[in-house]
């Protein structure tokens, strides 16, 4: 589970690069200093969150900044929550097809 949900939340760390720099340029906010503040602050936490997919609180960590990105959408536009609809499912899928994985790997294990 934890390469999944850690690969998910690496691409979802670019993703937010390039949403924050395509917000900052077109005008979809008013203040860019505060967006880039905001977006690097956010990536800063998606890549702590993909260190700690295997540990204790880490998953719920995840699914907190999924909030966080599906919300941004407010502030963004519509397109950003397109990105994070698709972001919360591949976060779903990794943590459901992981378990998956673990477990079957588990069961192989034991004798």
């Amino acid at each position: 589970m934890r390469v999944l949900c850690s690969s998910v939340l690496g691409i979802e760390v670019i993703v937010v690069l390039l949403a924050t720099s395509l917000a900052t340029s077109d005008g979809s906010v008013a203040n860019t200093t505060l967006a880039w503040v905001i977006g690097l602050v956010l990536m800063a936490a998606l890549v702590v969150a993909a260190g700690m997919v295997g540990r204790r609180g880490g998953v719920t960590l995840g699914w907190i900044l999924q909030a966080v990105v599906l919300a941004s959408g407010i502030v963004v536009g519509w397109s950003m929550v397109v990105v994070g609809i698709v972001f919360v499912l591949l976060w779903w899928l990794a943590i459901f097809y992981g378990s998956r994985v673990d477990r079957l790997k588990a069961e192989q294990a034991s004798p």
